[in-house]
């Protein structure tokens, strides 16, 4: 679990080393482990994002574990996992790397690269990631590409350009790092990143995918955003959108100070990821069927609620217009709202906070088995169409009683008739 900075979080950065790593050991609640320290492979050396959110203090309640071990630890990995009841995911068996899964925690395990742990750490994406502890007897913290002083410099270096090159991946793990830690890429990683963007292609598309969610649900997303489209990291998934014609951006957020926190985890990664990525990119990269639908949704009202001019013009959709879009928004509505001026925002959010609201939450006066009943109609097109109509009319206020609602149906039915003949075919 990827968690922010808890409130009232401090970060430890300078001071004595020995100390340092007491604090980490003490922050990280190793007593909480889903596995005992001493059950661990002898000479396990902690990596990573953990040691990284520890000096930051912005440890989730159940951090993921990473872990440096010796030799055997797909091996090592089993053995666990068969001891404790959890599972193990093979990550990469040619280079001995393995995943346990136990009681909501991820712990992973890896051999060592090279002759000794400095070389490990030397082959890391960026230096923030490469700090290391030592808990094999009294905590020790081991820190040799300069990731402490880094962390201090709120600043995302690489170790090596060869580094990123030997997984791709890493390019956009810095953009991420930096929507997540809020932090700058310093300018020589900033040209690795430039020089080598055309590398991001190879990497997985359901990890790049992965990188991406995290991304855009990260406090500091919209700079990293900027970052990437100034880099033209995204292009391979962009480009076919461009050369069908459709160069025309879509809208980002204006501004989310109205929305409430819980609103705006919801709506603000919608809207950042529909601005980031056309429809086609997002297919490419695997992403759900679920979160297709979302952003296609949300991409059609922004653009058919605003003008030529690129102003925002909900109010000159016609009623089955907005009906539709409530339809199919309702939930993800913030996120449309997100990207028009405050003073829109604030009329919008009052009516969609009323859940009462007939036209921003709009259901028919009557469901299915009830129109069935009371006119003998049976499922199927006819019924569909008329439970939209009567949504339509209680959405505006032409009908509010059941006996309104059944009137407004036989009215309907009967205008249906009159425009079909018998056989089907129009007048």
């Amino acid at each position: 679990m990827h968690m922010p900075p808890r409130s009232g979080s401090t970060p430890i950065l300078t001071g004595d080393r020995d100390k340092l790593a007491e604090i980490i050991w003490q922050r990280l609640k190793p007593n909480s482990w889903p596995v005992r320290p001493t059950e661990l492979p002898k000479g396990s050396v902690l990596v990573g994002g953990a040691v990284r959110d520890a000096l930051l203090d912005r440890l989730s309640d159940t951090p993921d574990l990473d872990l440096v071990v010796p030799d055997n630890a797909l091996k090592s990995t089993r053995q666990l996992a068969q001891k404790l009841g959890g599972a193990c995911v093979v990550l990469d068996e040619q280079r001995d790397m393995a995943r346990l899964v136990l009681g909501g925690w991820t712990i992973d395990l890896a051999r060592q690269e090279g002759e000794t742990l400095d070389d490990d750490l030397n082959r890391r994406d960026y230096r923030l990631n490469a700090i290391a502890l030592s808990f094999d007897g009294s905590p020790r913290l081991l820190d040799p590409t300069g990731g402490l002083e880094d962390l201090q410099e709120a600043r995302i270096v690489a170790v090596r350009e060869a580094n990123l090159r030997e997984d791709p991946l890493r390019l956009l793990r810095g953009l991420r790092l930096i929507a997540e830690l809020n932090m700058h890429l310093d300018d020589p990683t900033l040209e690795m990143l430039k020089r080598n963007r055309a590398l991001l292609a190879r990497a997985a598309p359901e990890r790049i995918q992965a990188e991406l969610v995290r991304l855009v649900a990260a406090p500091a997303a919209d700079r990293a955003m900027a970052t990437i489209q100034e880099l033209g990291l995204l292009e391979p998934w962009t480009k076919q959108d461009a050369a069908a014609g459709n160069e025309r951006p879509v809208r980002g957020a204006q501004t989310s100070e109205l929305l409430t926190d819980m609103e705006r985890r919801q709506a603000l990664p919608l809207a950042r990821l529909t601005q980031l990525l056309p429809d086609v990119g997002l297919k490419e990269l695997r992403f759900s069927r679920r979160e297709l639908q979302r952003c296609e949704r949300l991409r059609y009202w922004i653009k058919r609620s605003t003008s030529s001019e690129g102003r925002p013009c909900p109010e000159e959709l016609t009623e089955q217009e907005r009906l539709r879009l409530h339809m199919d928004l309702e939930q993800d509505l913030p996120a449309l709202i997100l990207t028009w001026p405050a003073g829109l925002q604030q009329q919008w959010l009052e009516r969609w906070r009323d859940l009462q609201d007939s036209l921003f939450h709009p259901r028919p006066p009557l469901n299915g088995t009830s129109l069935q009943e009371a006119l003998k109609i049976s499922p199927g097109p006819t019924l569909g169409a008329l439970l939209r109509h009567l949504s339509l009319e209680r959405a505006y206020g032409r009908v509010s009683t059941r006996e309104q609602a059944l009137n407004a149906a036989r009215s309907w039915l009967s205008h249906q008739a009159v425009q079909t003949d018998p056989d089907g075919s129009c007048d």
